[in-house]
């Protein structure tokens, strides 16, 4: 069993940023996909950006792209999601997720082991 604890969430205000941080314990994530997804309220969850176990070439929504930044520490068992230039639109809870394998997925069905969330609010 894999848990998972996001942090670094807060109040923004518009271009200002922030840098969330998936911190993983119970079971190591450094051979797991890992990946950021978002849901504002009244809103599906949708995808962010994801990356591999060899953290190459990660994916990005389209709406971040250029934006923001994903990255891992395989030796402390964190991923990070860099935000900048942050606009209203990006004001949701971000969740971070792993899954049962070595490459990155944008579709959230294929992740087994979601966090509990942390809010990120951009002001305009």
């Amino acid at each position: 069993q894999v848990q998972l604890v996001e942090s670094g969430g807060g109040l923004v205000q518009a271009g200002g940023s922030l840098r969330l941080a998936c911190a993983a314990s119970g079971r190591t994530v450094s051979n797991t996909g890992m990946g950021w997804f978002r849901q504002a309220p009244g809103k599906a969850r949708e995808f962010v950006a994801a990356v591999s176990v060899s953290g190459g070439r990660p994916s990005y929504a389209d709406s971040v792209q250029h934006r923001f930044t994903i990255s891992r520490d395989n030796a402390k068992n964190t991923v990070y999601l860099e935000m900048n230039s942050l606009k209203p639109e990006d004001t949701a809870v971000y969740y971070c997720a792993t899954r049962r394998s070595a490459y990155c997925s944008t579709w959230p069905y294929e992740y087994n082991y979601w966090g509990q969330g942390t809010q990120v609010t951009v002001s305009s």
